[in-house]
């Protein structure tokens, strides 16, 4: 996916819902953060996302743009209307979003998480799918080790689930810096 997909996405999704705040929780919020995301970084052909004031509409969103939509099948990617329960993020998450808006956005605006937020969430999920985006995001230097094991302590889980995520984070940066 490429940050003006993103924006297309927004821009869509504010159409169907008319809402024109939306937070984006999902993979692709690193093109918050880095518009040029390296490529490993951008594979997925899906935007997840929920109206800030009003997140009961994301069944719309997942509707009219959803995966095998006509919206999927005319570009190629999709939305994924979510809910706030979706990811399990680190306490202050909010007050770190990034915001993308302009005039390939037509007003709307997507509120992306912070590159450690996420990855603490991807690794909170423990997916295969989101350990290779948590490993792809060390090596590229995207994330410090010292704030996102910080961001792990913040994750509303018990402790011996954040001492696991924390012991994947540093099995993990051996791992990226074998592979530099």
């Amino acid at each position: 996916m490429e940050r003006e997909q993103l924006e297309h996405v927004l821009r869509a999704a504010a159409a169907i819902t008319r809402e024109d705040e939306f937070i984006v929780i999902g993979s692709q919020a690193i093109l918050g953060a880095l518009p040029n995301a390296p490529p490993e970084l951008r594979l997925s052909r899906e935007v997840d996302l929920y109206p800030l004031h009003r997140p009961e509409l994301a069944d719309l969103i997942d509707g009219a743009l959803g995966e095998a939509s006509h919206f999927d099948d005319t570009f190629g990617y999709y939305a994924q209307g979510v809910g706030p329960e979706t990811a399990i993020l680190p306490s202050g998450w909010q007050d770190r979003l990034i915001r993308v808006t302009g005039p390939n956005t037509r007003g709307a605006t997507g509120w992306c998480l912070e590159p450690h937020d996420l990855v603490a969430s991807k690794y909170a999920a423990n997916r295969e799918k989101d350990r290779v985006f948590c490993r792809n995001a060390i090596r590229h230097g995207i994330v410090s080790l010292d704030l996102l094991a910080e961001r792990a302590e913040r994750l509303p889980l018990p402790s011996e689930c954040i001492d696991a995520i924390k012991a994947a984070i540093e099995r993990d940066a051996e791992d990226a810096a074998r592979t530099r």
